[in-house]
């Protein structure tokens, strides 16, 4: 089995795919290679990096560097050793955010939400990105001074977070119960119960009122609320709107009364307008 050392480093085990003679799995690594790569690397990665992220051979993962760096998908720091992602990659993130229609319906809402909301507060849309959630839209109040460093390409935990848990609850059976079979495998078994019985109860909020609250699952002194998004139109994968900031800011009592109706009638909203 393919090890992994980080939590936004993708894993898509070759072995699921070894009976299928369509699928090409030198694509599939250097997708891997390029998904590894975070916000947070500025410094960019050594072939070592990548290797411990992805869990490839060291000499795979220099002949697919190579080969990124020859197409222009990564460039190389010689006074480093380390690559970064180059400009055709970008293209395709925003050819991406092209197509995505619901995130210009949604941003101004968003906006607007944020505002109403105050300081503190981040407004998010986001889409499923194997174990993570990315980002796709952002929107913080305008006068405001604190935040959750937080950005339109930004990762965070599909099982852990409230914007990854409100999305499982909103994916059908099939794909859910892939879901919670990709997170058991990943999780140590003593967290595992506990992982499972959160997501479930994220799932039992979101049927009950509409909105899940993830008081300090995420990160201890983040409070937030997400609620799944699919186009009444069939036009737009599976999304997950959330807003979430510092607890002391968003306490409890806040996110279940005011805050979580706010979010859903926001995205009702935006379904009613659509993508």
């Amino acid at each position: 089995m393919r090890k992994r050392a980080a939590e936004n480093a993708p894993e898509v085990e070759d072995k699921d795919h070894a009976e299928d003679r369509q699928f090409v799995t030198a694509l599939h690594r250097g997708l891997d290679i390029l998904r590894a790569f975070t916000p947070a690397d500025r410094s960019g990665l050594g072939n070592r990096d990548l290797a411990d992220r992805t869990g490839l051979p060291n000499s795979t993962v220099s002949r697919l560097t190579y080969t990124l760096l020859k197409l222009g998908y990564l460039v190389y720091d010689e006074g480093t050793g380390r690559y970064r992602m180059g400009v055709p990659v970008l293209s395709l993130g925003y050819a991406c955010l092209g197509g995505l229609k619901v995130r210009e319906t949604a941003q101004p809402l968003m906006q607007e939400l944020a505002d109403a909301c105050g300081d503190g507060v981040l407004v998010a849309l986001g889409g499923r990105d194997d174990h993570s959630m990315t980002y796709i839209a952002c929107a913080r109040a305008v006068r405001g001074m604190i935040s959750l460093q937080l950005n339109v390409g930004s990762r965070i935990s599909l099982a852990r977070s409230a914007m990854g848990r409100a999305y499982i609850a909103g994916t059908n059976a099939t794909e859910r119960a892939q879901i919670m079979d990709m997170i058991e495998a990943r999780t140590p078994p003593a967290d595992w119960p506990r992982i499972r019985d959160e997501i479930a109860e994220a799932a039992e909020q979101i049927r009950t009122r509409g909105f899940y609250a993830n008081i300090g699952s995420w990160q201890s002194d983040v409070n937030s609320v997400a609620v799944p998004y699919r186009s009444p139109q069939g036009d737009a994968p599976m999304l997950a709107f959330n807003l979430g900031g510092p607890a002391y800011i968003l306490p409890r009592a806040r996110i279940e009364a005011e805050l979580g109706p706010r979010l859903v009638e926001m995205v009702q909203k935006v379904g009613r307008i659509g993508g």
